[in-house]
């Protein structure tokens, strides 16, 4: 089954993730996050697929976190509020997103990887 990665090529996280996941017999459909980035509905399933809530899917230690003061913000936007800005810039996303359709993990911890995606 072929998984799809939105990842940013100059991040390192990104190519482990991308090299653990080749390694391990996933073929890929590779996305560049910023070029195109998620949008609110994928955005919105791959949350589900985490098992997560929405705002680990944002990207804190990155610069446009920094700059549009989001940390002071969260907490007052609506879910629809949060998809629409996670959708507006990809670099705002915590990466790589991997998902197969149903599931799907956000950054990158080996242990993880090998407990949601094994060997391909």
């Amino acid at each position: 089954m072929t998984l799809t990665i939105y990842h940013y090529p100059s991040c390192s996280t990104c190519r482990k993730a991308i090299k653990w996941l080749e390694e391990n017999g996933h073929p890929l459909n590779k996305i560049h996050i910023v070029d195109s980035p998620p949008t609110k509905e994928q955005l919105q399933a791959i949350q589900l697929g985490a098992g997560t809530e929405l705002k680990k899917l944002f990207n804190t230690s990155g610069q446009r976190y920094r700059e549009l003061n989001i940390k002071e913000k969260l907490p007052n936007l609506s879910e629809d509020e949060q998809l629409d800005l996670l959708a507006s810039h990809g670099k705002l996303i915590k990466r790589p997103l991997v998902t197969d359709g149903h599931q799907a993990t956000i950054g990158f911890k080996e242990a993880q990887y090998e407990q949601v995606w094994g060997k391909g």
